[in-house]
């Protein structure tokens, strides 16, 4: 089984990754950062979940942010 001690997403769920980041900065940075509706338009964790496990695109653009927002802390 290969180890993933190096991947800083290891262990962490998308849900955390979103909570963490409307927790720590609000969903006005998240829809300043990343241009997708469900940031702008009555945002809510479920919502954005539901968008972002369909959308590999958006996803890929949550987890780059909260992994810059993470190295430059």
């Amino acid at each position: 089984m290969e180890t993933q001690k190096n991947n800083p997403l290891h262990n962490k769920t998308l849900e955390q990754i979103l909570n963490e980041m409307v927790e720590q900065k609000g969903w006005e940075y998240l829809a300043s950062e990343i241009n997708i509706n469900c940031f702008q338009s009555n945002p809510s964790i479920k919502s954005s979940l539901t968008f972002l496990r369909k959308t590999p695109w958006a996803r890929a653009k949550v987890e780059g942010l909260y992994l810059s927002r993470k190295i430059k802390k």
